[in-house]
């Protein structure tokens, strides 16, 4: 099951102008979205540098929907207080996952 998720920043200047905490609490969720990478939960993850305000971007592959709220309920920006958008994606097109 392939899920997107849309972190919502809580400013439209959040990546110019984050507090000592807020950048804190965001090299938290790095960290975390590295890891789900590494573990292959995350196919991919980054801000997006929207003109209309920034957000951020991850694609996951899970094998249950239970496994997305587990996702959300422990990124470090969402227990924050950031909110997050999540979308399934039915017909998404993976590839292949390198042999080895």
């Amino acid at each position: 099951m392939i899920f997107a998720f849309r972190l919502l920043a809580p400013r439209p200047t959040f990546v110019e102008d984050m507090t000592d905490a807020e950048r804190a609490v965001m090299a938290e969720h790095v960290e975390y979205w590295r890891a789900l990478l590494a573990d292959g939960a995350a196919v991919a993850f980054g801000p997006v540098l929207d003109p209309a305000g920034p957000y951020g971007l991850a694609v996951v592959e899970v094998q249950t929907p239970e496994r997305v709220d587990e996702v959300i309920a422990a990124d470090p920006a969402v227990r924050s207080g950031m909110k997050t958008m999540v979308f399934p994606m039915p017909g998404a097109f993976v590839r292949p996952h390198p042999a080895g």
